[in-house]
């Protein structure tokens, strides 16, 4: 076999692929997610989705791309009349962005060198690739076949994938966009989000995620729904791979269970936490720029705005509100009178045992046994200045699946917001969406009048 150039080095697949798939891939869950990174024909800055699965890439991906679009020196003023070159420049920022987010100090190229030039030595599929790109030494991908004669040509097709894989290795003190631009094509082409993911896999280290996620035997991708985990998620949104969506670590029963480090520049919602699933902490609900990826049960999706207001620092009548209303779950304006204490240290307010009983009396004073929130808010904080957050604003909703689209268009649909206070009525609608209710998590009085009064689906 001939030997790998020095800048090429053998791609573990047996690591590899156990760490994403686990011991068997499923042939129908793997041709899910082969596909490129492409964008929309009907939004020139929006990826598509051709089936469930990828979006734990491709979503990230989005939410970064919006980022740099809406956000960064020298952001269109017509943003969402771009060309497909400057979508493209977008989108290479991006995909540099998650390499960096996780830190790396050489970037890991993988590409399927499938093809022979004049000279007989292998190239890049994509055809550009010359005698510079030997073949490495190959290992064989851990996949099973079922035994079924109609299952021979899809395990077949996971096995050549992944016997064709090469990887040439990039010191970060070359230029990675320029390095990542002239691999564009890689990404673009049918493998691409695979691709994308295993490069940026093998960049971080095996090792280094297994030493983050909670549970190192649970793959990547689902097995048996082929959708991407929640360490696959934050590894391209945060550039940790770990399993837990609260701040820092926290300690159960003596395990340490990790999670988000430190405030995300785009952030997480997520209908789960409505459900009680998880908790979702306030580096992913406060991000640096607003824009939220959205998470239902089986997908995500994008929510966008260009109202920094949004994540403007948490004023102390709002973290009062806020942490008023966690006691209050039903969201029905008013605490019991004994939890008064409790939220009084949650507050890090005087929380002494004379003293609560003399504030129970006095918020209490009917002893109808509740303390009302505008009671309680205007005792405790009634000088303090409110929310910057505007009554009403713009935000824009993206979702990559076709089927999901009105029309069956990839596009981004368009909505008005309002958040109010759960004692105020301003406006009454019908909507009982999805979308509404995984923004309550963090917007609990929020209301939005989506263009066509038709509700994007999360799903």
């Amino acid at each position: 076999m001939t030997e790998p150039r020095q800048d090429e080095v053998a791609v573990p697949l047996e690591d590899l692929v156990t760490l994403v798939w686990g011991r068997n891939i499923r042939p129908d869950v793997f041709t899910r997610w082969s596909q490129g990174l492409e964008f929309s024909e009907d939004e020139p800055t929006a990826l598509i989705q051709h089936e469930g699965g990828p979006c734990g890439i491709i979503v990230p991906l989005q939410a970064s791309l919006l980022k740099n679009l809406l956000f960064s020196e020298g952001a269109p003023e017509q943003w969402n009349n771009l060309s497909a070159d400057q979508a493209k420049q977008l989108l290479l920022m991006s995909l540099c962005e998650v390499f960096e987010l996780c830190g790396v100090e050489k970037v890991v190229l993988v590409y399927q060198c499938t093809k022979k030039d004049k000279s007989g030595e292998e190239a890049m599929e994509t055809g550009e690739g010359s005698g510079e790109n030997t073949a490495a030494e190959e290992q064989e991908p851990t996949t099973q076949d079922t035994g079924s004669a109609q299952e021979e040509g899809p395990v077949a097709a996971v096995d050549e994938f992944h016997q064709s894989l090469r990887m040439r290795q990039f010191s970060c003190a070359d230029n990675l966009k320029t390095m990542i631009e002239s691999s564009y094509e890689i990404f673009h082409g049918r493998h691409g989000v695979l691709l994308f993911l295993y490069s940026v896999i093998l960049s971080k280290g095996i090792e280094n995620i297994k030493n983050e996620v909670t549970d190192p035997t649970e793959p990547l991708i689902d097995s048996v729904h082929g959708h991407g985990s929640q360490s696959l998620i934050n590894l391209l949104l945060t550039g940790y791979a770990v399993s837990h969506v609260w701040d820092g670590d926290q300690d159960v029963a003596g395990l340490k269970l990790r999670g988000i480090p430190r405030q995300g520049k785009v952030g997480f919602l997520t209908l789960l936490e409505h459900l009680r699933y998880c908790e979702v902490g306030s580096y992913l609900k406060n991000p640096e720029f607003p824009i939220w990826i959205l998470g239902s049960e089986t997908h995500l999706t994008v929510l966008f705005s260009k109202e920094m207001t949004l994540v403007a620092p948490e004023s102390r009548d709002a973290e009062a509100r806020r942490i008023f209303k966690s006691y209050d779950p039903e969201g029905n304006g008013f605490i019991s009178t004994i939890l008064l204490g409790d939220v009084l240290r949650a507050l890090d307010l005087c929380a002494e045992e004379e003293y609560v009983d003399i504030m129970q009396k006095k918020l209490d004073s009917e002893q109808l046994g509740i303390i009302v929130l505008e009671q309680f808010m205007q005792e405790f904080f009634a000088n303090e200045e409110k929310s910057p957050i505007p009554e009403s604003f713009t935000v824009y909703h993206y979702n990559g699946l076709k089927r999901s689209s009105n029309n069956g268009k990839v596009q981004y649909q368009q909505g008005k917001a309002m958040i109010q206070d759960l004692g105020e009525v301003k406006c009454v609608t019908t909507d009982n969406s999805a979308i509404k209710t995984c923004l309550a998590t963090k917007w609990p009085g929020v209301e939005v009048l989506w263009d066509n009064d038709i509700s994007p689906s999360l799903n």
